[in-house]
C-alpha cells in the first residue's frame, strides 16, 4: 500500500465518515492506515448507487461487478483505494464471501427500497453493516477470532440500524428508501405516505422507539466481544460505538421524531464523549462497564458516572 492510496482512503473517511473517523484516528497506525482504505472501499461502493440516480441501473450493476473483481483481485483497477483494498484482503485474509456479501448488499440497493420484515432487513444487512465488522474484525487479527466475529457483526448491525433510525426521512427525500421494516410501520398504523410528508404520528414515535431498542440489544452484544480484539484497538472500538450509540440519546430528546430534525453530533460534545470515555477507560479498563457508564444506551445495571454533567 503506497502513500497515495493511503490519502485517497483517509480523505474519503475524513470527509464522508465524521464520527466514525475520531475513532480511527486512535487506534494503532498498523491498523489505522488500513481503517482508511476499508472505509473507503465500502463508500466507493456504495456511492455507486447512492450518487447513480442519473444512469442505468445495469451500468450500476456493471460498475459495482468491475469493482468485485478488482476487490477480489480478479481484475486490475486505476481506483487507488480498491487495489489497496484487494492488497489487504489478501494480507489480511478476508473471506472472498465477505466481499461478495458486502458488495451484493449494494447491488440490492440498486432495486430494493423496501423491506418486508426483520427478518428481510437482517438479510442486507448480513452484507451491508455485518460483512464491515468481520472485515474489520480480519485486519486487527485477534487471538480468538471466532470468538470475537459475532460480536463485531452485532456492532456493525446496530452502527447500520442507527443509521437507519436517523436518516429516515433523508433517506426516503433522496432516495426513495425507508430502511424501517413495513411490518413495524404498520403494527404502529403508520404508513410511508406520512413519512414522505414528514408526518410525525404517535404511531412513528412507537416504531422509532421499538427500532432503538433493537439497535440496542446490538450495541450491548457487540461491545461484550471489545475484549476479544488487541489491547490498543479495544479503545478506539468502543469509541466509537459510544459516539454512534450517542444518536439514541438525541433521538430520545426529541421525544422520538426523525422527521422534522436530523439527529446530529455537534464537535464539543464528541470531544466531550472522548474526554469521558478514555477518563473512565483509564479507570476500568473494562469495555462493558465503561460502556454502561458514558453510552447512551439504557442498562439497568448502570453505575452512576462521576463525570457526567
Amino acid at each position: 500500500m503506497n502513500d497515495s492510496q493511503r490519502k485517497r482512503g483517509k480523505t474519503i473517511h475524513r470527509e464522508t465518515g465524521k464520527t466514525f473517523y475520531y475513532a480511527t484516528r486512535l487506534l494503532p497506525e498498523r491498523i489505522r492506515e488500513q481503517t482508511y482504505v476499508l472505509y473507503g472501499f465500502f463508500r466507493i461502493a456504495d456511492e455507486v448507487v447512492d450518487d447513480g440516480f442519473d444512469r442505468e441501473p445495469s451500468a450500476q450493476r456493471a460498475e459495482l461487478e468491475s469493482i468485485r473483481r478488482a476487490a477480489l483481485g480478479e481484475e486490475a483497477t486505476e481506483e487507488p483505494v480498491i487495489a489497496a483494498f484487494a492488497e489487504i484482503r489478501a494480507q489480511a485474509g478476508i473471506p472472498d464471501e465477505e466481499v461478495d456479501a458486502f458488495i451484493d448488499a449494494m447491488i440490492a440497493d440498486i432495486d430494493t427500497d423496501r423491506y418486508e420484515t426483520d427478518d428481510d432487513l437482517e438479510s442486507y444487512m448480513r452484507g451491508s453493516a455485518a460483512a464491515v465488522g468481520n472485515m474489520m474484525t480480519a485486519i486487527m487479527e485477534p487471538d480468538q477470532p471466532e470468538t470475537a466475529r459475532p460480536h463485531a457483526m452485532a456492532l456493525g448491525e446496530a452502527f447500520q440500524l442507527t443509521n437507519f433510525i436517523r436518516d429516515v426521512r433523508e433517506d426516503i427525500e433522496e432516495l426513495g428508501r425507508v430502511y424501517l421494516p413495513l411490518t413495524t410501520l404498520r403494527r404502529n398504523d403508520v404508513t410511508v405516505e406520512q413519512l414522505r410528508r414528514g408526518e410525525v404520528t404517535p404511531g412513528l414515535r412507537r416504531a422509532i422507539q421499538s427500532e432503538l431498542a433493537r439497535a440496542e440489544t446490538r450495541y450491548r452484544h457487540g461491545v461484550q466481544g471489545i475484549e476479544y480484539l488487541p489491547s490498543d484497538c479495544q479503545f478506539a472500538v468502543l469509541l466509537s460505538a459510544v459516539l454512534y450509540a450517542e444518536h439514541h440519546r438525541l433521538i430520545r430528546a426529541q421525544e422520538f421524531d426523525v422527521l422534522s430534525t436530523r439527529p446530529s453530533l455537534s464537535r464539543p460534545r464528541k470531544l466531550w464523549l472522548i474526554a469521558r470515555t478514555w477518563w473512565n477507560w483509564r479507570r476500568y479498563r473494562d469495555p462493558v462497564t465503561v460502556f454502561r457508564r458514558v453510552s447512551a444506551i439504557p442498562s439497568e445495571e448502570a453505575p452512576p458516572d462521576e463525570t457526567a454533567t
